[in-house]
């Protein structure tokens, strides 16, 4: 228990209506549970049932954000907190809007010399197969490709394609429900993901999924899905380089509390594919096992991105 003089009043805001709800209340529900034995007093939010300008300012001390997808981790929640004048934990308003985003993020990934696939982005009004193949060609292309809605976390909606025929049939499905779309060279190799918590590095974690690649039921069943690796299987130098480069993004990208940046390692090179500003807090969740390997607990590390909370100036 902390000492009585330091207890805050803590809000954790939960739940949302994403199609990362189920997974946002079960991170909420157990960075609640944390906060409630480091010693605070904390309150849920469920911001899918109430709107957040319901917020009570004079009952709240600190937003603990465990939001997730759309409006939880773009910049629209954050807004509301920004408004409300309460410190929040994870990123602001700009960080959340630019992270989510899959177009402005690599963009700010090439600007800064930090290497991710090659892409390009279609809207729904301008879709053909023509205008597929043009652009399938330009940049010299490769199957199988990725293709993924720009503003989705956990994997939700991805799909990596083998031929043009599929390709085309794929992305005509997903344009039912998105109106734009990020199509990205596949890259091999390993999948490794690094944590950052309050700008340092934690560590990188490999992850081997059994299924076709990492995607939402590899992330969130409770049947071994993935083989974790901690430390990831990589050599030394290697390893300090993958944690140097996702320094770099959480600085530039000026990200606050804690942030996983996803990578793959193929034939000597880095690429990033994106930087989470709200990672899960789950027990299957990536950032708690990579603590956890640094002797971190997790009522620990909720602690960390807690005691980060602030609002802008």
């Amino acid at each position: 228990m902390i000492a009585k003089k330091t207890k805050k009043r803590v809000l954790v805001v939960l739940g949302g209506k994403s199609r990362e709800r189920k997974v946002s209340i079960e991170s909420g529900k157990a960075c609640f549970n944390a906060i409630k034995k480091i010693g605070h007093k904390v309150k849920i939010f469920d911001s899918g049932k109430k709107h957040l300008n319901l917020i009570n300012k004079g009952e709240v001390d600190i937003i603990f954000n465990a939001l997730h997808g759309t409006e939880g981790e773009d910049g629209l929640a954050q807004s509301y907190f920004e408004y409300l004048r309460i410190p929040y934990t994870h990123s602001g308003v700009i960080s959340s809007m630019n992270a989510m985003d899959k177009v402005i993020s690599k963009k700010i990934f090439i600007q800064n010399q930090v290497l991710t696939p090659k892409f390009f982005v279609l809207k729904k009004e301008i879709f053909s197969i023509k205008i597929l193949k043009k652009k399938i060609s330009a940049l010299k292309l490769k199957f199988p490709i990725v293709v993924k809605p720009v503003s989705e976390g956990s994997s939700i909606g991805v799909e990596i394609i083998k031929n043009l025929n599929s390709l085309y049939i794929k992305t005509k499905f997903l344009f039912k429900t998105y109106d734009e779309l990020i199509f990205e060279d596949f890259i091999g190799g390993q999948e490794i993901q690094v944590a950052i918590l309050n700008g340092r590095a934690l560590g990188a974690i490999e992850l081997k999924p059994k299924r076709k690649f990492y995607d939402y039921k590899a992330k969130y069943s409770k049947s071994a899905m993935t083989n974790h690796i901690m430390p990831a299987g990589i050599k030394r130098d290697q390893y300090n380089k993958v944690l140097k480069i996702a320094k770099k993004v959480h600085k530039i990208f000026n990200c606050r509390g804690v942030t996983r940046s996803d990578f793959k390692f193929f034939k000597g090179k880095f690429y990033l594919l994106e930087i989470n500003t709200q990672p899960g807090m789950t027990s299957l969740s990536l950032v708690p096992e990579i603590a956890n390997f640094k002797n971190i607990s997790f009522n620990k590390l909720v602690d960390e991105i807690l005691k980060d909370a602030s609002i802008n100036k």
